[in-house]
């Protein structure tokens, strides 16, 4: 009989709900923990040898921190798309522990899609290339509201000016 426990995460922002699958296949809900390092280095520690835990938890905008703390205490895990997690019909009911107690019963069958997880190095280049692009939308929107207010006053570029923004424009 195998010793694998699946242990499930529901990550929030201040807190995670978990549920844990036990080698005789019952389902146990194990409550809500703070989501913090050493919450989380606990709940590793209770759980038994790293080696027979198998975690996972949806993407979500909580990010990879997690997934990164659990695999440097030896954790294997996994991030789980959401979108492809298995939903009955009419299942409106939404609480943490039934969150956490169905992806606990997809996680032991299989049913689970993992995703592509970054390292630190990687995501930390996502989220300068997302924050340039949303300065450059500001920029954009800026612009915009500056022309907009121009032109409900009156000012126009001179008839040379064939392009906004630009040098001639700005002197103009």
């Amino acid at each position: 009989m195998s010793k694998i426990r699946f242990i499930v995460l529901d990550v929030h922002a201040e807190t995670i709900a978990v549920a844990v699958t036990e080698p005789n296949g019952e389902i146990r809900w194990l409550g809500l923990i703070p989501n913090r390092l050493e919450s989380i280095r606990k709940l590793v520690h209770k759980l038994g040898e790293v080696k027979n835990v198998r975690v996972c938890y949806e993407a979500g905008p909580t990010g990879y921190v997690v997934y990164w703390q659990l695999t440097a205490l030896g954790v294997a895990c996994q991030v789980v798309a959401p979108t492809l997690i298995p939903t009955k019909a009419g299942d409106r009911v939404k609480t943490d522990r039934r969150d956490a107690e169905k992806l606990a019963r997809c996680y032991r069958a299989g049913d689970l899609t993992p995703v592509w997880v970054p390292d630190a190095a990687h995501e930390a280049l996502r989220d300068l290339v997302r924050a340039r692009e949303d300065a450059k939308q500001d920029q954009q929107r800026a612009r915009q509201r500056l022309g907009k207010f121009f032109l409900r006053h009156g000012w126009r570029p001179p008839e040379a000016v064939k392009r906004n923004w630009t040098e001639k424009h700005m002197d103009g």
